[in-house]
């Protein structure tokens, strides 16, 4: 099973392309931008778990796995 890969921040709502580096994630998935995980002590605020480097996911792979588009910033 490929990863959600969640197009924005949950704490800033900054967009977070699946292409790019920069995303942390825990192991539930929720998603921060470097900026928010470090202020966070790269401690999920969800669930506690740690927050680590979301990998990226080629373009190429994106039509046959497609990143969600559902945003999860409440603001």
């Amino acid at each position: 099973m490929a990863l959600e890969m969640r197009p924005d921040c949950e704490r800033c709502g900054v967009d977070l392309p699946a292409e790019a580096p920069g995303a942390f994630i825990c192991s539930f998935e929720c998603t921060f931008c470097a900026e928010c995980a470090e202020d966070l002590d790269d401690r999920c605020p969800n669930c506690g778990g740690e927050l680590v480097d979301r990998p990226t996911r080629a373009k190429r792979h994106q039509d046959a796995h497609p990143p969600s588009k559902v945003r999860r910033f409440q603001g």
